[in-house]
This record gives C-alpha cells, sequence and structure tokens, in this order.
C-alpha cells in the first residue's frame, strides 16, 4: 500500500475558484493529508493521459474523480478510458467510470422498474422510431416528462400536457396534429405546440453519441418540491428540500430557474432516508454490482399510495462530480477522506 491518493480535475470550467480548482478539492485533498497520506491534484487532459496514467499507476492506491464530463474538450470518453485501465490496474476507482455512467445516466430509472422507487410506465428512447412509436400512446395516458441524457440545470427536461379539445381514448396513440403544452425545465418557459412537430424537435436528443430521452409520468407534487439526498457512500449526509418557483407552470427545482433550497438533517427524513437506504442492494444489483459512488446524490418526487400515504418515487441519480461547497463547515470533506483511506485499507 502506497497510502496516496490523487484527485483528479481538469482546467477550466465554471467549477473553478480562484486558485483554479474546484472549491471543495483542496479541502478533501488537505483531510487525506491530515490522516497522514499523501493526496495531490492532478489536472487531466487527453493529451497526457499515457504519461498521467503510467505515474498513478506507480505512486497511487486509489483516484477520486472531480471532473464534470462537461469540462473535457472533446468529450469524456478518452478520460473514461483511461479511468477504466487504471481500475484494471489495481488502481481503486472513486467512482469507477461504469459507476458514473450507470448511475448517472437517464435511463438507470428504466432499470428500476420493477423496484418501488420508479413508476412501472418509465420507457427510455434510444432511437427516433422508439420514440414516435412509444410516446403518443404513454401521452394519451397523462400528462408526462421528457428527459435528455445530457445537458444540465434543466435543459432539454420537458413537462408535456395535451391541451387539445378534442377527446382521446387512453392508451390509443394520439394523432400527431394533437395540440400539447410543453414547459422546459431549465428556466420553466412554455411552448404550445403539435405533438408531431415536437417528436421531430425532441430527435436532437436522441442522435448523437449517449443520446437518449426517458420517458416517465408526471409527478403533480413536484411543486411540493424535490428532494434530494447527498450521501458519501452509503452514508446519508444531509437532505435538500427544492422547492420550484410559484408560477403556475414552474416545476424544475434548480437554483437557475428560482427553486429555493433548504438544508436538513437526515433525521429529519427519517422515512425517505430508510426506504433509500433498504433499496440499495437493489440499486447497486440492477446497476452493475459495483461499489456505491463516493460522493452522489438520488431526487425524489412525491406522490401517493393507494391510502393517500407519501410515496417517494426516484427522479435522477448524479455521481459525476457532485459537490458539497456550501457545506466544507460541516466537516464533510472529514467524512469523505476517512471513506476513501477505509476503503483503500479494505481493497
Amino acid at each position: 500500500m502506497k497510502k496516496s491518493v490523487v484527485f483528479f480535475e481538469a482546467e477550466g470550467g465554471s467549477d473553478k475558484g480562484p486558485d483554479g480548482h474546484r472549491r471543495d478539492t483542496m479541502p478533501m485533498v488537505n483531510a487525506v493529508k491530515a490522516q497522514g497520506w499523501n493526496a495531490e491534484v492532478i489536472f487531466y487532459s487527453d493529451e497526457e493521459k499515457d504519461a498521467i496514467f503510467d505515474r498513478v499507476v506507480n505512486e497511487f492506491d486509489a483516484y477520486v474523480s472531480r471532473i464534470n464530463p462537461g469540462n473535457i474538450p472533446g468529450g469524456e470518453a478518452a478520460y473514461f478510458d483511461m479511468l477504466r485501465k487504471l481500475s484494471d490496474a489495481g488502481v481503486m476507482g472513486m467512482p469507477h467510470p461504469d459507476v458514473m455512467i450507470n448511475y448517472g445516466a437517464k435511463d438507470a430509472l428504466t432499470k428500476l422498474t420493477d423496484t418501488d422507487l420508479v413508476p412501472e410506465d418509465t420507457y427510455a428512447y434510444y432511437t427516433v422510431d422508439a420514440l414516435k412509436e412509444r410516446f403518443p400512446v404513454s401521452l394519451s395516458n397523462g400528462e408526462r416528462v421528457l428527459k435528455q441524457n445530457r445537458g444540465s440545470t434543466g435543459e432539454g427536461i420537458w413537462r408535456v400536457v395535451v391541451a387539445d379539445e378534442r377527446e382521446f381514448t387512453p392508451g390509443e396513440a394520439l394523432p400527431l396534429d394533437t395540440a400539447i403544452k410543453c414547459t422546459e425545465a431549465v428556466d420553466n418557459h412554455v411552448e404550445m405546440r403539435q405533438l408531431g412537430e415536437f417528436m421531430e424537435f425532441c430527435t436532437q436528443y436522441i442522435v448523437g453519441a449517449n443520446g437518449m430521452l426517458v420517458d416517465m409520468p408526471f409527478m403533480p407534487r413536484i411543486k411540493e418540491g424535490e428532494i434530494r439526498i447527498l450521501l458519501v457512500g452509503k452514508t446519508p449526509i444531509f437532505v435538500v428540500h427544492k422547492k420550484p418557483a410559484e408560477a403556475a407552470d414552474a416545476f424544475s427545482a434548480t437554483l437557475f430557474s428560482g427553486a429555493k433550497y433548504r438544508y436538513d438533517k437526515p433525521e429529519e427524513w427519517p422515512e425517505l432516508v430508510n426506504m433509500f437506504l433498504t433499496s440499495l442492494p437493489s440499486i447497486t444489483d440492477r446497476l452493475g454490482g459495483y461499489d456505491l459512488p463516493l460522493i452522489w446524490t438520488a431526487d425524489f418526487m412525491l406522490d401517493n399510495n393507494e391510502d393517500g400515504s407519501d410515496k417517494y418515487v426516484l427522479g435522477e441519480m448524479n455521481c459525476s462530480c457532485v459537490g458539497f461547497t456550501s457545506h466544507l463547515d460541516q466537516g464533510i470533506q472529514e467524512i469523505v477522506a476517512d471513506k476513501i483511506i477505509a476503503d483503500v485499507i479494505a481493497q
């Protein structure tokens, strides 16, 4: 054991502080060092990846990825390939690149439809033909949300509802000239469109590398707020209650769109937290069997059980580069350092 951990970053991007680092990176580096281990940052680039690989294999026990894939010129393919090779060579991945893919991609939801976390009528469209065949049927059954796999801050996430005066039969495909109202989560703006034209518009989200759309039921209680659990491994750290803006059509829970955030302790959400922790074995089994991500989040919306009690519906998970800058004063960096060192020792 080398007792040495590398944190990968990428130069540039809106997530950097004046020192060129993410604001939560150096606190984690220093927390690892405080326990007598070596920790340092390497800035990744495609041009230097071979030299980086050689150095990391020889000098480090584990890597911690702190790169938003969108900050890598040319995309994440070469970076993920290097991480995969490092993991194969015995360097512990935090997380493994396939974990970032399996947990972070929107179609993770469709792999969990046989659990209590996700509605059964949640679908993934990997081809334009699949979208055009299934979506007119699913929309006939009620309000839907379409989510692109790429993008951030609500871009390409559409709430879609039939706005046509004609009566349609649930379960039968809607005609292409059906009037629909579409609201995009990025800023809650509304567009009135026709179904066929809107599906043509949505092909942009399907074509290209990693393109897909997820189609799931709209949860009206999103107006009460989205609930995010931030975890280090299997340990909940805090719960964020994200309440959308008050505008009539607003449903986005991003700060950019005007949502208001409240940070709670996990103990204040016992039913949600206990339910999710109980579900972790099912989640890991369906998403590749890997260790849980080092730092990750799970977002939930409220729904109702048949008896009227609250039900929590999983909306998405994130683990590529989850930040916790606003909570550095609570010592999360020390919790992360403890987890890193414990996992390396246990491997």
